[in-house]
């Protein structure tokens, strides 16, 4: 009896948009680069490779060469070339059109550079909902590639999935490979022989089997300790080896090759899915937890294999609820896709059109909208470089079709909840305000560098917390799965733990006792006594011919009496400033308050010389990641040079102004880290109510942009500064 099957193994090459060119470099030295020399002289193997949009033309750009021996391997039929969409977008995540121009448009890159035909995709994080059928079918796509865990939620059983499926959606017909999970934990982290053992037991009861290994290659060099393991150590040679040993049973095949001489192991309809520790991901963190102690109880259960196929965890979009920032983004995204689409039924310049969805395209990768084992939204550079790209794509779009006026407010439910938002917007500054949220300013844009100063976070529990404040800042040198390892970066993390218990935007409203301290506001313990934060504001917009201002208001308890609290925010044409009138009304005659108007900028990192406070006297007050709590103080600016961005606040009434940075505790594959995410700005005032039960104040920010290669256009100088003696 012939006992033969086929392995195939899939790599998936990926590196976001936004990560820096050093992280590109070295995971090629540690990973891409070095795979293929060990891969090219065992000619009688063949594998499949998806490389991403963002790396492949990273790769194509930088290291040509690379492509040239991979087109050589893909000419001798050795590599099969795996197409998906061009910019590695969650599929589910954006509109019909997108996806199918994201992958028409890759595949053609592809087939171009490779000289070769794409017949199948890479689903990045094999989300999946059935609607992907019709849109991956209609782009002449033939397979693709998503977990078994898909297929056993399906109700098949893991004997089953023994080749691939075909799935139907209205008359849109896929085929569908189910990845192996245990072929993920054996490779590369087992011995070559468990991968062996594991495919013999296949052989034995299903011969003619399919076995599909997809997953990172990164897994082959650049996460934590496989350099070593995969190559000095010499697991990868030993590997290909042993596969080329038993090739007269083990066969490699790519899912090109099997589509043509295999038949469909059957039909299948896939529930909306991603692979397992994806799904437990995208739980909210104390049902995550609960699942996670639920599975380890479990475990040893006798019937553990039979109800593993019954435990799932959530659902992809339900990211953008465990993190609005997401959703923000999100929104953002669909605003921009919605406008180029208006755009491409006018008669404009197809090339300018296809610049502006390159842009949209590459704003949708999908690395920044969640969070797992991976840095992911937590990652400044990420969040930053995906909101680049749409404020790119809006510039230009305003290029082509200018706004009717110079200055202007919409109102709009943007973030897509029922609410609406307000936008008020010139030619260099867009700022989004959220009425039901507290009257907050949630997007600030800086349309001249395409910078959106409120992309922060929130500080949030996460479920691997807990493991952090019982983990050492060391680890074993043993090369394991991502999934398996809980290593902190830097000792003492767990002393940086703190929760916000609200969103990390401007614009937010803190009444607090007269004498709460400078350590109790910072460390979130002051006693709050006024009820604005997140709760709803009447709005009323007022527009001239060259301004416009927007009033938010609301009346709330305060100490056992109502005060009415109306903040006003106004945009001219043309100006790089925002003005701000802030008005309390119903106090007690001589009551004593402090107010404190809380500001978070994104995207201005701490630590670096080129990036400080200055004071009225422009003398350097420290980097941007000090803590500051200056007192009777009219003005302080926070200075990015590498940015080119000078941000000053400015008031008549001084202020005591306090200022910290904003920092995370999160996991990503090399481990826990402290991550800096937003300076917090506060200027705070003791409120003395005047004999009519009155008090206001009112300020400024002004936002200036230099000459600098990050931004040419941009025309104003930044502040002179002394040093502070």
């Amino acid at each position: 009896m012939d006992h033969s099957i086929y392995l195939c193994l899939v790599l998936h090459n990926h590196q976001p948009i936004g990560n820096f060119d050093s992280v590109f470099e070295q995971a090629y030295r540690d990973s891409y680069l070095p795979f293929l020399e060990v891969f090219e002289p065992f000619e009688h193997l063949r594998i499949a490779l998806h490389t991403s949009g963002p790396l492949l033309t990273w790769l194509d750009r930088v290291h040509p060469e690379y492509i040239d021996r991979v087109r050589s391997l893909v000419a001798e039929g050795r590599i099969e070339i795996v197409g998906g969409p061009f910019y590695e977008p969650i599929l589910t995540m954006i509109p019909a059109r997108d996806r199918r121009g994201q992958i028409q448009r890759y595949r053609d890159w592809l087939q171009d550079r490779f000289e070769t035909k794409v017949v199948g995709m890479w689903t990045p994080e094999r989300v999946w909902e059935s609607q992907l059928t019709a849109d991956i079918a209609a782009t002449d796509t033939r397979y693709t590639i998503l977990d078994d865990f898909h297929f056993r939620a399906a109700g098949l059983s893991q004997d089953q999935l023994t080749g691939y499926f075909v799935t139907e959606d209205g008359g849109s017909v896929l085929r569908v490979f189910p990845g192996s999970e245990r072929l993920r934990y054996l490779i590369p982290f087992a011995e070559p022989e468990h991968t062996l053992e594991f495919a013999r037991s296949i052989a034995q009861f299903a011969p003619g089997s399919i076995l599909v290994f997809g997953d990172d290659g990164e897994k082959f060099g650049t996460w934590p300790e496989t350099k070593k393991h995969v190559y000095q150590d010499g697991w990868l040679r030993r590997f290909l080896q042993m596969l080329t040993d038993n090739r007269s049973w083990l066969r490699t095949a790519t899912p090109a090759e099997l589509i043509v001489s295999h038949p469909p192991a059957g039909k299948v309809y896939l529930p909306d899915c991603s692979y397992r520790e994806m799904t437990e991901w995208s739980l909210p963190q104390a049902r995550q937890e609960a699942l996670d102690d639920v599975i380890h109880r479990l475990q040893s259960h006798p019937h553990w294999q039979q109800l593993q196929s019954f435990l799932r965890g959530g659902f992809w979009s339900n990211f953008r609820v465990k993190y609005r920032e997401a959703n923000e983004m999100y929104s953002r995204m669909l605003e921009i896709s919605n406008r180029l689409e208006t755009a491409r039924h006018l008669p404009l310049n197809d090339e300018v059109l296809q610049e502006i969805e390159h842009h949209l395209y590459r704003g949708q990768c999908n690395c920044p909208y969640w969070h797992g084992a991976f840095g992911g939204i937590y990652l400044p550079h990420l969040r930053n470089a995906n909101y680049r790209e749409l404020l790119s794509a809006e510039n230009f779009l305003d290029q082509l079709s200018p706004p009717a006026r110079t200055v202007d407010a919409k109102v709009e439910d943007f973030d897509c909840d029922l609410y609406n938002e307000i936008k008020i917007s010139n030619s260099r500054i867009a700022a989004y305000l959220a009425p039901a949220q507290g009257g907050m300013m949630y997007e600030l844009d800086i349309r001249s560098i395409c910078h959106n100063l409120l992309a922060t976070i929130q500080r949030r529990p996460e479920s691997y917390h807990q493991k952090i404040k019982t983990t050492p800042a060391s680890g074993d040198d043993q090369a394991k799965s991502i999934h398996d390892r809980v290593i902190c970066k830097q000792e003492g993390l767990d002393r940086f733990l703190q929760y916000d218990n609200y969103p990390r935007k401007s614009l937010l409203d803190h009444v607090w006792f007269p004498d709460s301290s400078v350590e109790e506001i910072v460390s979130g313990k002051a006693r709050a006594i006024g009820d604005f934060i997140g709760k709803p504001f009447d709005a009323r917009i007022r527009r001239a011919s060259n301004r416009v201002e927007v009033v938010l208001c609301r009346e709330a308890l305060v100490e056992d009496r109502l005060i009415d609290l109306q903040k006003t925010i106004c945009l001219a044409s043309e100006s790089d400033e925002l003005e701000f009138a802030y008005n309390l009304r119903g106090l007690i005659p001589g009551q004593r308050l402090l107010l404190g108007v809380e500001f978070n900028f994104a995207g201005m990192p701490a630590g670096a010389d080129d990036r400080f406070f200055y004071d009225s006297q422009s003398k350097r007050l420290g980097q941007l990641g000090s803590q500051l709590a200056i007192s009777d103080e009219s003005l302080l600016g926070l200075i990015d040079e590498w940015l080119g961005l000078e941000v000053q606040w400015s008031a008549l009434l001084p202020a005591q102004i306090i200022a910290y940075p904003v920092n995370t505790i999160s996991q990503s594959e090399a481990g826990a880290e402290l991550i800096h995410q937003s300076v917090c700005m506060i200027p705070t005032w003791t409120v003395h109510a005047n004999a009519h039960g009155c008090w206001e104040v009112a300020f400024k920010m002004a936002f200036r942009t230099s000459r600098t290669s990050r931004n040419p256009q941009n025309s104003q100088p930044l502040t002179v500064f002394q040093e502070c003696k």
